[in-house]
């Protein structure tokens, strides 16, 4: 809300909308519900995404099964086809909750974790299933020291300083070896599918932010707003410059434009600044030429 021109019951209606609705809310129906314009709403919508993160929450503990996943992104702003669109690399880590004791609890190698629930979760889009990202992502997300359920990747062994408890799916569905992460990553292809209609690969993070932020607080959703309230009076300002990726031109910084500036002239469409044909200075001609 930093030198924001909106009122303060635009930002307070946007932050309950986008916090409490089950699906999430996109540009275009924050531009429906509020009465905006869909660049004003955009803008709102992405300065949102980024205030749901804590920048001090606690890691994953316990027990956590962690996956990879594919999921599709739009290229353009054509109607989405699943068919034409590219892949993004998804990681995921969910804790595993005993139903019993509401609390994660550590079996032996190999054993069946029945009755269970998923609690906490992460996301983060990786470059590749390298042993290089995937460590980087766990270490990243989950306690040292955590049994972490996989499929076997040979990433894994990496993490000495975890208790890896591998889960060889062979011609077995993945969703049965490893429920609580696949049922994430369900949930988030359809919700990405049926809100925004496909992700786009620039603002993942930011997205898959907001997935997180609202998985999480599920079973408290009526206090989801005050949370995303107080999270945002823990970050810094953000600009549109710094969501496009941009250096703003009004701090001295030139703007790189892809093609010239182009304007309307009684001859037709021109390149700025440029001199029209009947005042360009003819070559000289010698007497042999002509």
């Amino acid at each position: 809300m930093h030198r924001s021109k909106l009122p303060l019951t635009v930002w307070f209606w946007a932050a309950h909308l986008m916090a409490t609705h089950s699906n999430g809310m996109s540009a275009v129906q924050l531009e429906a519900q509020l009465g905006i314009t869909y660049k004003t709403a955009w803008l709102l919508a992405q300065k949102l995404r980024r205030s749901m993160i804590d920048p001090q929450r606690e890691p994953l503990e316990g027990v956590v099964e962690v996956d990879q996943a594919e999921i599709p992104f739009r290229a353009d702003n054509s109607f989405f086809d699943p068919v034409k669109s590219g892949k993004i690399l998804i990681a995921g880590a969910v804790e595993v909750i005993d139903r019993g004791t509401n609390q994660a609890k550590v079996r032996r190698k190999r054993a069946k974790y029945l009755d269970t629930r998923s609690g906490r979760i992460r996301l983060a889009a990786i470059p590749d299933n390298s042993a290089a990202s995937i460590e980087a992502f766990v270490r990243a997300n989950v306690k040292t020291g955590t049994t972490l359920l996989t499929d076997g990747h040979r990433s894994y062994p990496g993490l000495t300083d975890y208790r890896h408890d591998p889960r060889t799916v062979g011609k077995m569905a993945g969703h049965i070896v490893l429920p609580w992460i696949h049922r994430v990553f369900a949930l988030m292809k359809r919700w990405g599918l049926g809100t925004y209609h496909g992700l786009r690969r620039k603002h993942i993070d930011t997205y898959l932010n907001e997935f997180v932020f609202r998985y999480n607080r599920r079973f408290y959703r009526h206090v989801s707003f005050e949370t995303m309230l107080g999270l945002a009076s823990n970050h810094r300002p953000t600009s549109y410059w710094d969501i496009i990726g941009r250096d703003n031109p009004r701090k001295g910084v030139p703007t790189v434009r892809r093609q010239p500036r182009r304007r309307r002239t009684a001859t037709g469409m021109q390149a700025d600044r440029s001199t029209p044909p009947e005042k360009l200075e003819r070559s000289p001609v010698s007497a042999s030429t002509r």
